[in-house]
């Protein structure tokens, strides 16, 4: 009964068009998620609902948290920011039984919700909380280590809308995320 349990979980795990993913996000470049945010962790879902032999399309959901903490030597700032980011998308991969990589491609959106907690200059912080928000470019490769078991490396390139009054500037408009994780095929 248990060797057809796991020959059954193995067969579909194959043909699954459902996988959920844990990847470790690095914010990268100089700008100011890059330079002042630390990766904490992003999850992730994929549904492939289009099997064209060689290439799936499908469509992704991943929801990260990033964090940056300021603290200055006088203790006039003591601030810590999250930053939520809840990215949908559609994605293509190449699909190849023969091959154990697939590499992919999406093309989304992603919302940055930074929430503030904490004393800056004496005034609390605590519950400020803004929202940015733009297109979302995903490019990535996948390694199957088992017919259900994967790791991957992704990279993320968000362009973000800027409000009136910021500088429409790579600094302020541009963010980039490398992510590392694993994943498994339902």
């Amino acid at each position: 009964m248990t060797l057809l349990l796991i020959f059954t979980i193995k067969s579909f795990s194959q043909d699954s068009k459902f996988s959920l993913e844990l990847n470790y996000p690095i914010p990268i470049d100089k700008n100011f998620v890059g330079e002042n945010y630390d990766g904490i962790i992003d999850i992730g879902a994929k549904f492939r609902f289009v099997d064209l032999k060689l290439v799936n399309i499908g469509a992704s959901l991943n929801g990260g948290l990033l964090v940056n903490n300021t603290n200055d030597s006088n203790g006039s700032i003591n601030v810590k920011v999250n930053s939520y980011l809840v990215q949908p998308r559609i994605f293509a991969e190449l699909d190849s039984e023969i091959v154990k990589i697939h590499p992919f491609i999406g093309l989304g959106y992603t919302f940055m919700v930074f929430d503030a907690s904490g004393t800056n200059n004496g005034f609390d912080v605590s519950g400020a909380s803004e929202t940015q928000s733009g297109l979302n470019l995903n490019l990535g490769i996948a390694y199957d280590i088992t017919n259900s078991v994967f790791v991957q490396v992704q990279y993320d390139y968000i362009k973000i809308k800027v409000d009136n009054g910021v500088p429409d500037m790579k600094y302020n408009t541009n963010v980039n995320i490398l992510k590392i994780g694993i994943g498994y095929r339902l």
